[in-house]
């Protein structure tokens, strides 16, 4: 099992690390030629969506990811992750529009409102959350299944193959849900 994770900007390189301490193979990707390579999972991680959109283009690797990911490819989206996978973004366009959630950004304000938290997520109990200028989700639908919920706001979501967190599992020492997205992939395969 190899996990692509998008190294455009943001927080890769905690992933990266959270992927080793639970021994799954993992490459960046960081140019168009990196997608030719195979991998059986992504992820996208937290940083400044409007950014990485913006670099998804330049480099034209847009179409091409968002394809695959509407192909059943198991994703995993934190925090920016999390807002380029919505259909909707309050108040921006969305850029992926795979997931059928309603987002809000930069929720919780700006780098001061930061916090941390210890919530249930089901199917794994109670795991630390730490909120970083992040998002919410306001609304799924369809069939996106809520995960996780703090100050009854939605911070964590399934539909299918694409999972999305608000917060930053990769910051905190929690392998939990990294190993539910290992899971996700492998029952996929």
């Amino acid at each position: 099992m190899t996990v692509g994770v998008l190294a455009l900007q943001g927080a890769f390189v905690e992933h990266e690390s959270m992927l080793e301490k639970l021994g799954a193979d993992y490459f960046e990707i960081r140019q168009k030629k990196d997608l030719e390579r195979p991998f059986d999972g992504l992820i996208l991680p937290g940083g400044e969506s409007t950014v990485m959109g913006k670099l998804l283009y330049e480099l034209e690797m847009f179409e091409s990811i968002q394809k695959k990911i509407r192909s059943g490819l198991p994703v995993f989206g934190t925090c920016a992750g999390l807002i380029l996978l919505a259909k909707e973004v309050e108040n921006n366009p969305s850029y992926f529009g795979t997931m059928s959630i309603r987002v809000k950004r930069n929720a919780y304000g700006r780098q001061l409102g930061s916090f941390c938290t210890e919530q249930e997520f089901k199917g794994i109990g109670r795991i630390p959350m730490s909120f970083i200028r992040a998002p919410y989700i306001e609304n799924v639908y369809d069939d996106t299944e809520i995960l996780a919920q703090a100050d009854g706001k939605i911070v964590a979501a399934r539909q299918g193959n694409q999972l999305v967190t608000a917060f930053h599992p990769e910051v905190t020492d929690c392998l939990e849900v990294h190993t539910y997205f290992l899971n996700m992939i492998a029952e996929n395969r």
